[in-house]
């Protein structure tokens, strides 16, 4: 038996969902992980976000990989890769148009935020986040693996919509489930495709432009072209923090084009996920992304550290009281 037959053996669980979720979580770890080692023992944060991004990319490719896998390993299908990424039909298991819609969105936001973060951490040398933390072992791994279980989290809704069966894009199929009669899920997008989408481009296009404004007005400020102490201009003068506005708004338009079509009986149903119980647990596992994704930001390594070393350098100053006091900490005012 060859490693890859045992590794599907392994981890061929009873519901399509947990075959393609606990390999993709159980990835991101090792990942993480294996970056931590080293990193913890040089007392470096340098390729921190950058190992994120891998983690991001290679449990998305993971997720998409998978259900192909299982389904060759079961006999499913005969084909090859190459034949399978270009099959025609549906039923003989195509990648969906949001399977690739979806892991694409993740794919240039991950690969877009982490060459940010790397070259900024090139430039500066070290990242305040870790100051106090980067000479603890035990604190700087624990920073690993919460960036391992952040990836988890925010990927749940592409993980879970990757997981569908391909014979559930079949469009001459019907089956009889649980005494419904489950149609084949149509190739039409929803209004919650779009609405999603949008609003992923949307989140997405603020965090960048809020990014690069932050970036241009750091390096005007070594090239010595001004000499403002804090960024007050731009998206900065709408809110005091846009870039994680924008990283909100992405996961949660991810989420909401996840769970519009998940929540409908021909996903859920084919997951494993059957009735009343399975809409929640569908449900609650896309909210889950954008939830998580705010209470980090908000609660824990985002606003608060941001908000604390801004408070201890620059507390004392007028201006910074009236701009604090005037600008939104994080919804952005419309004026």
């Amino acid at each position: 038996m060859t490693l890859l037959q045992t590794f599907l053996r392994t981890t061929s669980f009873r519901t399509p969902f947990l075959r393609t979720l606990i390999p993709s979580v159980a990835l991101a770890y090792g990942i993480q992980t294996a970056v931590a080692i080293p990193s913890v023992a040089a007392q470096t944060e340098r390729f921190y976000d950058l190992s994120g991004t891998l983690t991001y990319l290679s449990c998305t490719a993971l997720s998409l990989l998978l259900p192909y896998l299982y389904a060759k390993s079961a006999g499913a299908i005969t084909m090859g890769l190459k034949e399978y990424l270009s099959a025609p039909a549906p039923e003989q298991g195509c990648w969906w148009w949001r399977h690739v819609a979806l892991s694409a969105a993740v794919g240039v936001w991950s690969v877009r935020l982490g060459s940010f973060l790397f070259k900024r951490i090139m430039i500066n040398g070290t990242d305040s986040r870790f100051d106090t933390i980067r000479t603890s072992p035990p604190k700087f791994l624990a920073a690993f693996l919460a960036q391992a279980t952040w990836v988890s989290l925010s990927l749940l809704p592409i993980l879970t919509v990757n997981s569908l069966p391909r014979s559930a894009f079949a469009l001459t199929q019907l089956q009889n489930v649980t005494s419904n009669i489950l149609q084949a899920i149509p190739t039409r997008p929803y209004l919650t495709d779009v609405v999603g989408l949008a609003i992923f481009a949307f989140g997405l296009s603020f965090e960048v432009i809020a990014d690069r404004q932050k970036a241009q007005w750091s390096q005007e400020r070594r090239e010595k072209k001004h000499s403002e102490e804090f960024l007050t201009r731009g998206l900065w003068s709408k809110s005091r923090h846009p870039n994680y506005f924008g990283e909100i708004t992405l996961w949660s338009g991810l989420a909401i084009a996840a769970g519009g079509l998940l929540v409908r009986n021909s996903a859920h149903v084919r997951l494993g996920l059957s009735g009343l119980g399975g809409k929640i647990a569908v449900a609650s596992m896309c909210a889950a992304s954008p939830a998580f994704v705010a209470l980090l930001l908000l609660k824990v390594s985002g606003v608060p550290l941001s908000e604390d070393k801004y408070e201890k350098r620059y507390g004392n100053r007028k201006d910074y009281q009236r701009w604090k006091e005037n600008t939104p900490m994080l919804v952005p005012r419309l004026w």
